[in-house]
């Protein structure tokens, strides 16, 4: 598939999932990506951490590549960078402070020589091939969120990001309404536009908002050690809360090297300037408990992050009971029972825990249906395509845009090839799509073997049976069984002796060549295994036979 005189979209991440986005446009023959994100891994996909889209069809196209341009520097946008950046061989291009992550992120791989990162001023533009783009502000829960305006030969496409409306923002300006009508006035061909928050019938809510809902709940709990778990990506939470800080007489102290890493790094790109000094962990637990207040990584359960070993008392952070944390965060859909551990462990200590279901302080990065509604009536595009949400997320904002005068809306999800112009939107192809995941060290299918043997052991458990056979297929020695994962603590001995007796009799009973078959063999001893497993605890473990010739 080689872009022709025509304007293409084809998302390979994003698109009927929440995280992971990567967005390709094509025209004249050439590619441009929009962001380059990763997601988490669930226990669908034991012992892996990161998952990232399976950029084949684009890999495959690199020459025809032009580059790939970042909106912000949520994971979900950047984190797929350092593992695939120097393979596409393309410039990158961001904003200040997404260029300053990224570029950590390339120098923790080492390959920041290798990769191409070009730094684009706020509101700035650039040129590749056939598509002209600009930066446009908009408010998000990180610094420098940005839509952007791709212009081709073929139409405009007004890409949101991720994004919503503040009148507080806090950090940043955003576009105005008369500036995002001036581009609407300009002519729109296609809004890609964020869903994720399309079923909230509110506006997502401001910043300033959350500052005087943090600084009545903390003020309210005077006399506490205080700790405030919030994402470390937000500078503008970071902003409020040092605020609230200096306002209710506390010092600000900071757990986690996510938080040190935003906070540098925002600094350098000219936020948070006025954040001070965070005392050490050490001062905090010298100074009386209602004169320290603790940001903290962790509001999603991460076990490894600062909240999770305060909660499990490994951490130089001690909380006691009459304590107070509070969660300046949404719960990720996924993670609830992580944050429930942590929060259970928290309670168990007689920690009094706040989330934004009791006070106003936390809101949403993302647009509800009344901001949505005004982004459509300000720009009056032509077509609209959902992206960033699940099926359900993006055919709901399809709905919406129709009911609301968009004339034409397609729902389409990751793989599917667009054509936006001419004649557009239709469907052309469904290309190559699905997902890899980082296992150690490696870059494999998340649909592999590897994973899904992992999921049979995770599940039914490992019996490893070795013995000796005769080369006329007798056996020769015992029958050695061990067992990993299995459900019979209390019952081991006699199923050995069971499964033990049952291979013998298996054995016996075969006949002619099978006898001398190593395959037939192996595939006897296990088959019977299996049948006694299951036989005994209702599982069928995966059967590894050695065979041994004497």
């Amino acid at each position: 598939m080689k872009p022709g005189k025509e304007l293409l979209f084809l998302a390979l991440g994003g698109s009927g999932e929440i995280g992971m986005n990567v967005n390709l446009y094509g025209c004249d023959g050439k590619w441009l990506m929009v962001d380059l994100g990763m997601t988490f891994a669930d226990p669908w996909y034991p012992g892996v951490e990161l998952v990232f889209a399976d950029l084949e069809f684009i890999e495959e196209r690199k020459k025809d590549l032009l580059g790939i341009v970042l909106t912000h520097a949520h994971e979900d946008h950047i984190g797929a960078v350092p593992y695939f950046a120097q393979e596409l061989g393309v410039p990158l291009y961001a904003t200040p402070f997404t260029a300053r992550l990224v570029h950590e992120k390339l120098v923790e791989a080492g390959i920041e020589n290798s990769v191409d990162l070009n730094v684009i001023e706020n509101e700035g533009s650039l040129s590749l091939g056939g598509f002209d783009i600009r930066y446009v502000p908009l408010a998000h829960s990180i610094a420098e969120g940005n839509a952007l305006v791709i212009d081709t030969p073929y139409g405009r496409v007004f890409h949101t990001g991720d994004w919503k409306l503040d009148d507080e923002p806090r950090v940043g300006t955003p576009a105005t309404e008369e500036e995002l009508t001036a581009i609407g006035d300009e002519g729109v061909l296609a809004l890609v536009c964020d869903s994720t928050n399309v079923f909230n019938p509110k506006p997502s809510g401001s910043e300033g908002a959350v500052r005087a809902g943090l600084l009545e709940t903390i003020a309210e709990l005077k006399g506490r050690r205080v700790v405030v778990t919030t994402f470390a990506s937000n500078v503008a939470r970071l902003q409020t809360l040092a605020e609230v800080a200096e306002a209710t007489g506390r010092q600000l102290c900071v757990a986690g090297r996510s938080l040190d890493r935003i906070i540098k790094v925002s600094q350098a790109s000219g936020y948070l300037l006025d954040f001070p000094d965070p005392i050490s962990m050490d001062a905090a637990m010298d100074l009386p408990r209602g004169e320290v207040l603790i940001l903290a990584t962790g509001g999603q359960g991460e076990a490894r992050a600062a909240l999770a070993r305060i909660a499990g008392d490994q951490h130089p952070i001690k909380l006691e009971a009459g304590d107070a944390v509070v969660f300046s965060s949404r719960q990720i859909p996924g993670n609830e029972l992580a944050i429930g551990r942590v929060q259970n462990a928290l309670v168990e200590k007689g920690v009094r825990l706040v989330t934004d279901k009791q006070s106003m302080i936390h809101v949403s990065g993302h647009p509800g249906r009344p901001e949505l509604m005004a982004l459509y009536e300000w720009l009056r595009p032509h077509i609209l395509v959902p992206v960033h949400g699940e099926i359900r997320h993006m055919a709901e904002q399809a709905r919406l845009g129709k009911a609301e005068g968009i004339p034409k809306t397609i729902v389409q999800k990751n793989g599917d090839l667009v054509r936006l112009a001419p004649n557009g939107p239709v469907k052309l192809s469904t290309e190559r799509n699905g997902r890899l995941v980082l296992d150690g060290d490696i870059i494999a299918p998340a649909d592999g073997e590897a994973m899904a043997a992992r999921r049979k052991l995770g599940n039914n458990g490992l019996v490893s049976v070795a013995l000796a056979v005769t080369a006329e297929g007798k056996q020769a020695s015992g029958v050695d069984i061990g067992c990993i994962g299995v459900p019979l603590e209390e019952d081991m001995e006699p199923f050995l002796e069971e499964a033990r007796e049952d291979v013998s009799k298996a054995l016996k009973a075969l006949k002619g060549d099978r006898k001398r078959d190593r395959v037939a063999v192996a595939e006897c001893v296990r088959l019977t295994v299996r049948r006694t497993a299951q036989r005994w605890c209702g599982k069928k473990p995966v059967v590894q036979v050695l065979l041994r010739e004497r």
